[in-house]
């Protein structure tokens, strides 16, 4: 978890009790083991200054109304221990699906909400949406009422889930559906088949721009195309790249906006590690950028972009250097789109690049901005801007 927090900088972990598989809850479980689990993952999070959501994971047993007795008695314990913690998101069913209807999820949330409220006034409280958690829009029709802080699930895979359900998510949303993404993945819906980052990124684009809460799944090892670690690595902590699946290693990248500001992966380089070397930063001394010195300012056109270095290793036998940037307008004038020119001392190679569109063109970088955040206004700044780069 701290790993995950000072280094990815995510800043919300899910806790999946599941409630009707082999072992699970309400199917067997040693309840007593499985309740110190969630605590500890608690604990955890608090600890390491995060958001945890404590997931009721309604699966195989399709309607929550299954195990609402037990749902009930857990969320009444969980509630009680945690009324005081202003970290602590409950998500009373993960994925109601078969038959189930939004009309029986909203009897379960009836029955489900007063405990919690009993116990915990303010807590925001998630409620799964029928077919998996993709039908919003029925939720958005027929909202709870009578409850404050109530959310909504919705759950993509992007290689499976497109267009049509991310007009299902704007069109809720529009209605003023408060809605939390509390599982995505950026493979298909089996968890283990074809990656499409680019539909993941669009789905990123499309939740930013409303401000709605994603949380990726899954955090483990298993031998599977969601699984951010790879089969085999056994560490919980010390992640380096190349223990990463393609989906962890994107997921590391959409979660830079913190992490790349501690200097990447525990094992590669950190930033500061270097700082009494003049071999292994940007220079500020005029010129191109060389890899020697701190930070660096460049004026492109209106736009003004400052970028300083945060890291560097050797991946297959080649020097990386990682650097993040903020682009500012210059000029009088609000802008709808902006693209900067950074000169190297050096043929450019580029290996990464996060909150920008990268190409290279001899000794230049050139970036341009996405979708989301090609709008300036004069005198303001797009931030977080990184990338990863060779030279020479």
């Amino acid at each position: 978890f701290k790993e995950f927090r000072q280094t990815w900088g995510a800043n919300v972990m899910r806790l999946a009790m599941y409630t009707a598989e082999n072992g699970g809850y309400c199917t067997g479980g040693d309840k007593e083991k499985l309740m110190g689990i969630v605590e500890n993952g608690v604990k955890y999070a608090t600890d390491n200054d995060m958001y945890v959501i404590i997931d009721w994971h309604v699966l195989n047993d399709n309607n929550p109304n299954v195990h609402k007795s037990e749902a009930i008695k857990f969320w009444d314990s969980i509630s009680k221990k945690y009324a005081n913690n202003n970290n602590v998101i409950y998500e009373i069913c993960n994925e109601p699906c078969g038959n189930t209807t939004w009309d029986d999820i909203k009897t379960y949330a009836n029955d489900v909400i007063p405990v919690i409220r009993e116990n915990d006034k303010n807590a925001v409280i998630v409620v799964g949406t029928p077919t998996w958690s993709q039908e919003v829009d029925k939720a958005a029709d027929s909202p709870l009422t009578g409850f404050d802080n109530i959310m909504y699930t919705l759950h993509f895979y992007a290689a499976t889930h497109k267009e049509d359900l991310q007009r299902k998510m704007i069109a809720a949303y529009d209605k003023g559906l408060p809605i939390m993404v509390t599982e995505f993945g950026i493979c298909d819906a089996s968890g283990n088949g074809a990656i499409d980052e680019e539909s993941a990124d669009k789905w990123v684009s499309l939740m930013n721009e409303r401000g709605i809460s994603y949380v990726c799944w899954n955090l483990s090892n298993k031998n599977e195309s969601s699984a951010l670690i790879k089969a085999g690595v056994s560490k919980v902590s010390g992640f380096g790249i190349d223990d990463l699946s393609q989906e962890g290693k994107w997921l590391y990248n959409l979660l830079s906006t913190s992490a790349k500001k501690t200097g990447g992966l525990t094992p590669i380089t950190p930033a500061g590690d270097n700082k009494n070397s003049t071999a292994e930063n940007t220079s500020s001394n005029g010129g191109n950028t060389t890899i020697s010195g701190t930070d660096k300012s460049y004026t492109s056109g209106q736009f003004q972009i400052s970028i300083r270095p945060d890291g560097n290793w050797e991946s297959e036998g080649k020097k990386l250097y990682q650097f993040v940037g903020t682009i500012t307008n210059n000029g009088n004038s609000d802008v709808n789109s902006w693209e900067v020119t950074i000169p190297f001392d050096g043929v450019v190679t580029l290996k990464d690049g996060w909150n920008g569109n990268y190409s290279a063109s001899g000794n230049n970088l050139i970036i341009s901005n996405k979708d989301y955040n090609g709008k300036i206004m004069a005198g303001q700044s797009v931030t977080d801007v990184g990338f990863v780069i060779g030279i020479g």
